[in-house]
């Protein structure tokens, strides 16, 4: 019994600490301890844990320090009151008034970023750069999961790239009626230099000047709340690359843009983010590939 308090206090104060706690009184990770040492064992586990929760080298109440940097709720440049023309906003009233909420967003954008499934590497250029077999089975695989969402898709953009434009077509067997649109802006590139940098990969600094402002085109024709016009909430597919759809991330949430090269994504994995009419983004999934099999997943 005396066990049985003890532990509910280390389970409130210090989470998983317990789970390694239990093991050791249990004597799974050393020597059995003897009797005497299980009378204290309650005792024991509790400021065990409880040192482990809050280790002498990171005093309790240690404060978590803001970025300092808040969120800019006009970061697609739609923000309703920054819309009216310049002569309206020399004015002053209710005509004001009545242009902000005519320009108020009132739907939600739901848009799924879709790396594209596992190819050829050694094609020669990107036209020999299909899917590999396992590649279409991704792609049949995210398919069958698009359409079990019974979601109704608007509309599925792709890049041009033949790995990607591939891995759309499957995608569109399973959700038929659902227009595809091609987009040389969404190609593979080098957004932005990496922070911190890596050793294996680094392109020319003229790759990044020249891909870093195509990408960045594409986010803000692809990523931004709903135009006023649109009534009810949208359900977008763009099938891409995953450097773009890091960037992408790092982009929507404001996060820094350097840091793109900190995520991993799986081949025909899906990035969902929500766009509100506020302007307020939610990132729901990121690179969820869990409706394939283990044997199945690849990062190429």
């Amino acid at each position: 019994m005396a066990f049985r308090r003890a532990a509910g206090l280390v389970c409130g104060l210090a989470g998983g600490s317990a789970v390694v706690v239990w093991a050791e009184w249990r004597g799974y990770l050393g020597e059995d301890r003897g009797e005497s040492w299980r009378s204290k064992a309650p005792i024991t586990a509790a400021l065990s844990a409880l040192h482990a929760a809050h280790p002498a080298t990171q005093p309790a109440g240690l404060p978590v320090y803001s970025s300092g940097s808040g969120w800019d709720s006009n970061w697609d440049r739609r923000d309703p009151s920054t819309m009216m023309s310049p002569r309206r906003k020399e004015s002053s009233g209710e005509e004001n008034s009545t242009e902000v909420e005519n320009n108020k967003p009132r739907a939600t954008r739901h848009i799924f970023l879709i790396r594209h499934s596992q190819y050829n590497l050694n094609g020669n250029g990107d036209r020999e750069r299909t899917l590999t077999p396992l590649g279409r089975e991704q792609a049949e695989l995210l398919g069958q999961r698009l359409a079990d969402l019974g979601l109704k898709y608007d509309v599925m953009i792709h890049s041009s790239m033949a790995r990607a434009t591939e891995t759309a077509s499957i995608i569109s067997r399973y959700l038929p009626g659902v227009e595809m649109v091609s987009c040389d802006l969404l190609r593979e590139g080098a957004p932005i230099e990496p922070v911190p940098p890596v050793t294996h990969w680094k392109p020319e600094a003229v790759q990044y000047h020249e891909d870093g402002a195509r990408i960045e085109a594409a986010f803000r024709r692809y990523i931004h709340r709903a135009d006023p016009k649109q009534k009810e909430d949208s359900y977008e597919i763009i099938v891409c690359h995953a450097n773009v759809i890091r960037y992408f991330v790092c982009r929507a949430l404001q996060f820094p843009p350097e840091g793109w090269l900190r995520m991993g994504l799986n081949n025909g994995s899906i990035t969902w983010l929500t766009i509100r009419p506020s302007g307020r983004v939610a990132l729901r999934a990121l690179g969820d590939s869990g409706f394939m099999p283990p044997d199945k997943l690849t990062r190429t």
